[in-house]
Order: C-alpha cells, then sequence, then structure tokens
C-alpha cells in the first residue's frame, strides 16, 4: 500500500449508503423549504447513525483539546517537512502525476469547495452571544469579509474557470455528500450545536494532503492561493483551529447536560470521516480510463458530425462513435494508423492538430480538462521524460499584488442595515453574489463596531 493509499484509507473508515446526495445538495443550496430542512433532518441522523459506533481520536477531557491541537500541528509540519525533504533528494510528486491529474482533483472536490464554510452560517443568527463570535468570525473570513478576492467560493469558482475544469458531467453521489453535510449543519445549526462544534473541530485542523496538494498545484502551472490560504487561516495558534476549540469550551455546558454534549461533539466530529476524501479522489485517478469515459461521453454529441471520407479499419468515424463502449478501440485504431504518436510531443499526432488552435478543423469541441486529458495522455512517457522543471518545483510561480487582494467595486462605508435583512443574503447560496457580497461586508463591520440590530 503506498503512502497516498494509507493517507486515503485512514479518513475513510465510514462510507454511508448513498441515497440521491445530490439531490439533497441542489435543494439546500437553493431557497430552503420546510420539505428541504426535514430531509436534511433525515439526511444528519442518517449519517449520525452511521458514526456513532466510531472511536473520535479526541481527547477524553476537553480541556486538553487545545494541546491536542498543538501536537496534531506539529506532526503535520515534521511530515511536511519529510515530504519536502524527498522532493529535495529528487523524488517525484506524491499526488498528482500530471496536470490533467490535479484538474480532475479540482474538478471532483468541487462540490464541497463551492459551499466552503456551510456548515457555520447558523452561527450568524447569534450575533448577539458573545460565545458565538468566534464562529461567526470563522465564517465571516470564509466568505472573504466581503471581498471577492478573498471569498472561498469565488476563490474556487475563478480557479475551476481559469482552466475550464469545472465539473459538467454528473459526479457520484458520494462526492456531494460532505457538501450536504456542511449544508444541513448551517441549516441546522440550532438543533444540532454540539455537532456542528464537533465538525468545525474536525475540519480547522491543518491536514497533511493540504499542503502537499498547494506544494505540487504551483509545481503544475495551477495558482495554488485557495489551498494556501487555508494553509494560513486555519493555524493552530490565532486562526480557525484555535477559535473553533475556544467556541467548544465557551458553548459547553456546565451542568448535567454535559456529557450528552460532548458525545455528541464527537459524532460531529466523525462527519468529516464519511464520504470520499481528497486523497481519495487523488487516488481514484487512471489517466487512460478518464480518457475513455470522456470520448464515450462525447461520442453521443459527435456520432454525426463527421463525415464519410476517412474510414479506419473499415469504420467511419460516425460508425466508431455510434456504438457504446468502443472509445478505447478508437483510440487503438487512431494509433495504428499513426494519428496519434504515443510518448512523443503531441503536436506530432494528427489528431492533436485537429483539435489544438483556433484554425484546427474541432477547435472548441473539447473543454481545457478534456484536451489537457488527452494531451498528457498523448504526451505519456515523453512527457515523464521532461519531468525536469524548467524553473525549481520550489520556487512560487504565482504573486499576490496588493491590487489583487483588494476590492474597490465595493463601497468601504455603508450605512447600519437591520441584522434581519443581512442574514439572508450572507446565506452559501447568496453571499457570493454582488448583493452578498456587499452584506457580508456591512455584516462584518457592525458585528466589528458592535453595530448589529434586528
Amino acid at each position: 500500500m503506498t503512502a497516498l493509499q494509507r493517507l486515503s484509507h485512514a479518513s475513510a473508515t465510514a462510507q454511508p449508503p448513498l441515497s440521491d446526495v445530490k439531490s439533497l445538495y441542489g435543494r439546500l443550496l437553493r431557497a430552503p423549504t420546510a420539505d428541504s430542512a426535514e430531509a436534511a433532518r433525515r439526511f444528519l441522523d442518517q449519517q449520525l447513525g452511521l458514526v456513532k459506533p466510531l472511536p473520535s481520536g479526541l481527547p477524553a477531557d476537553p480541556a486538553d483539546f487545545t494541546a491536542w491541537v498543538t501536537r496534531n500541528c506539529q506532526s503535520v509540519a515534521e511530515r511536511y517537512r519529510a515530504y519536502l525533504e524527498s522532493r529535495h533528494a529528487g523524488e517525484s510528486r506524491a499526488f498528482f502525476s500530471t496536470k490533467a491529474h490535479a484538474l480532475h482533483f479540482l474538478q471532483h472536490v468541487a462540490p464541497s469547495k463551492l459551499v466552503d464554510g456551510a456548515w457555520l452560517y447558523g452561527s450568524v443568527r447569534h450575533a448577539d452571544d458573545w460565545r458565538y463570535h468566534g464562529l461567526i468570525r470563522t465564517y465571516l473570513e470564509e466568505l472573504g469579509d466581503g471581498d471577492p478576492a478573498l471569498n472561498h467560493v469565488l476563490l474556487y469558482r475563478t480557479l475551476l474557470e481559469e482552466h475550464d475544469c469545472a465539473p459538467t458531467a454528473h459526479l457520484d453521489d458520494e462526492l456531494y455528500l460532505q457538501g450536504a453535510l456542511q449544508l444541513a449543519l448551517g441549516r441546522l445549526s440550532d438543533e444540532y450545536l454540539p455537532e456542528v462544534l464537533g465538525y468545525n473541530l474536525g475540519y480547522e485542523q491543518l491536514p497533511l494532503h493540504l499542503l502537499i496538494t498547494a506544494f505540487e498545484l504551483n509545481e503544475l502551472g495551477i495558482d495554488p492561493y485557495y489551498f494556501t490560504l487555508h494553509v494560513t487561516i486555519d493555524n493552530a495558534s490565532t486562526g480557525h483551529a484555535h477559535k473553533a476549540v475556544k467556541a467548544v469550551m465557551d458553548l459547553m455546558p456546565t451542568d448535567e447536560s454535559r456529557t450528552t454534549f460532548l458525545e455528541r461533539l464527537r459524532h460531529g466530529y466523525l462527519l468529516n470521516d464519511l464520504g470520499r476524501n481528497s486523497t481519495g479522489v487523488i487516488a481514484s485517478f487512471d489517466l487512460e480510463n478518464e480518457v475513455v469515459a470522456m470520448l464515450e461521453a462525447k461520442s453521443t454529441f459527435g456520432q454525426h458530425m463527421h463525415s464519410d471520407y476517412c474510414k479506419l479499419e473499415g469504420r467511419t468515424v460516425n460508425e466508431w462513435l455510434a456504438t457504446p463502449g468502443q472509445s478505447r478501440a478508437f483510440l487503438t485504431s487512431l494509433e495504428n494508423r499513426g494519428w496519434i504518436k504515443r510518448h512523443e510531443d503531441p503536436s506530432h499526432s494528427r489528431f492533436w492538430q485537429l483539435i489544438d488552435g483556433p484554425g484546427a478543423v474541432m477547435f472548441g469541441v473539447f473543454s481545457g480538462y478534456e484536451m489537457q486529458l488527452l494531451n498528457d495522455w498523448i504526451a505519456g512517457d515523453w512527457r515523464a521524460d521532461q519531468a525536469v522543471e524548467r524553473n525549481s518545483p520550489f520556487r512560487a510561480r504565482f504573486r499576490r499584488t496588493p491590487a489583487q487582494a483588494s476590492s474597490p467595486s465595493l463601497p468601504r462605508r455603508t450605512p447600519p442595515r437591520p441584522l434581519d435583512e443581512l442574514i439572508p443574503l450572507i446565506a452559501p447560496e447568496a453571499h457570493p453574489t454582488p448583493e452578498g457580497l456587499a452584506a457580508t461586508l456591512a455584516f462584518a463591520r457592525q458585528l466589528s463596531h458592535g453595530g448589529l440590530t434586528r
């Protein structure tokens, strides 16, 4: 078992039976209804039932949570140092074999990244209670305090758009599970406060995979800022991990209900282990299988679009595409005829020349992600031979200037607005909009100045 497989296995201790999680995710991300709230409640109870028998690994005494967070952070730092030493020694990337592999990862973790922070949404209804302020600050920072250059959902959407890899095909329900959990917890946080606190405690710990992902994305020419931003704000000293522990201590009851509260908190913590995690998504990638699956999906649209001039092994291109399950054999026939020259520069392949560049006959047929899949698959060993980077993988390839981190389009001073007017606008489905950003900015300013009123 490889190191990556061990990482994946460690966080996949419980896999829930899935039933249309994607549909629930969509319903919760749209305007909520009484029906969607009840569906969210049933969903949470089902998932909590799955994790209840599992050991959480949390300290028995909450007073030890801070030391536990510090130890976890130190352990991650030591393992990351070992990773960097291995890269300095010439070892290859641990996560991403190719750029297409990295884009596949970005695409398949998108459902949870596009609702970043949603589990804390309910905390904003308690702005008049100081015990919630750490949770609220964490939520507002996930929203960039109203700055579009720092709003996590907008950052991730921009990243997908830059590489033309936003998911358009159906993703497995399992990939929506964490996002659905986050949305459900955010909608029902008053009912599930201990679970929200436990989930937040687990989610805001600094994971090793975040550091390695950021390093290797930079190496592959993909801006890692979304991930490096989480490295800084999730720190155990003053960041979200610290605030997560403080919120537990501030909101924990002191009467006989404390035992039940802590048990529920541990169950909420364990919800982080459900579904396919980041390392599981990375480990599941197979380049050729992805190319074949992509061509199969394309064949429905392309089976009537080609002329009968060219035949491969006695069949026209339309005939190849009209028969389901023939994409792998079709690729082989293209190789046999010399249209694809594997393990060479893709520009040497006639097939690539047909799809790449504005003058190409099939320009625009494939998305950026699909083009990268084909490019990496054709290049094969040739790409591996070119693996020594012209620029050191340790060199930052993306720089952010102060101008990039500002938001001049938003007013810097806004008149006070009622809390009940702002709260719907900073919900998970609304906060990335211009109106939501303005509301987030107003909420953050009024919270810091004690100016929130009903």
